[in-house]
């Protein structure tokens, strides 16, 4: 469903991914693990087309079409979903303007028309419910005023209204209390599907204890080293990351 092969990125003339190469089925949950610069948000800029993130050379395909010829809202519209580590505030714009804007943006490119507004309505009460999400918090400016915390909430909103092919989501758990962390990671259980690809990019072992992936990927100096199933998280969590970056 989703392959990488032998990518090259570089950031302002220095390569941070050296020749990665990964492959998601469809219907599994991957987890990337690395230390810091190791190139694990470098991975997901390039991959959903972020200005200054230069591809040199390789491939990126989902369901076959090469999103690095894509620009970024072509690359969504393929169905690639990115969630930010660190979400970025929109002063002027409500989150359900947002949601609106997004839903309907992906609808167009689908061939569909516009969601009618009731059905829209209904649709992200319902999703905000299941995510504890105070439907004030819809009204309020995009992520202007809102702690960690309810910015993951609202990126696992975006997750659940817009239903993509493949997600990326970058260290979701950051910033979250456990009581947060466990609401957002059973919001990704449920975008689990047999026709969907997740890719979990984190540092620490304990979102994978609620976000249980199928395979686990080690991340060093720009290069996937090593890759094991979900046993490989409790192992760096016992002895570090030490081995992996003196092997890379």
């Amino acid at each position: 469903m989703f392959e990488v092969k032998d990518l090259h990125v570089a950031v302002g003339g220095a390569e941070i991914i050296k020749g990665l190469t990964l492959s998601v089925p469809a219907g599994e949950t991957h987890a990337i693990m690395g230390p810091n610069g190791s190139g694990k948000s470098t991975l997901s800029y390039a991959l959903a087309g972020r200005d200054s993130y230069e591809v040199t050379s390789g491939s990126a395909t989902l369901g076959g079409v090469d999103l690095l010829t894509l620009e970024p809202e072509a690359r969504a519209a393929a169905g690639l979903f990115l969630s930010f580590q660190y979400p970025v505030e929109i002063p002027g714009l409500s989150a359900i303007a947002f949601l609106k804007a997004a839903l309907n943006a992906q609808r167009k490119a689908r061939g569909q028309q516009p969601m009618p507004a009731p059905e829209l309505l209904k649709l992200l009460r319902s999703k905000a419910e299941a995510l504890k999400i105070d439907q004030e918090m819809l009204k309020r400016p995009l992520n202007v005023g809102f702690s960690g915390g309810e910015k993951k909430r609202f990126e696992a909103l975006q997750l659940a209204v817009l239903q993509p092919k493949f997600a990326i989501l970058d260290e979701t758990d950051s910033g979250l209390d456990i009581d947060a962390l466990k609401v957002v990671a059973a919001s990704v259980n449920t975008a689990r599907a047999p026709d969907r690809g997740l890719l979990v990019i984190t540092h620490y072992q304990r979102l994978l204890d609620y976000i249980r992936p199928d395979r686990v990927h080690i991340l060093a100096r720009g290069r996937i080293i090593t890759s094991g199933g979900p046993e490989l998280a409790l192992e760096l969590e016992r002895d570090g990351y030490d081995k992996y970056v003196r092997a890379a």
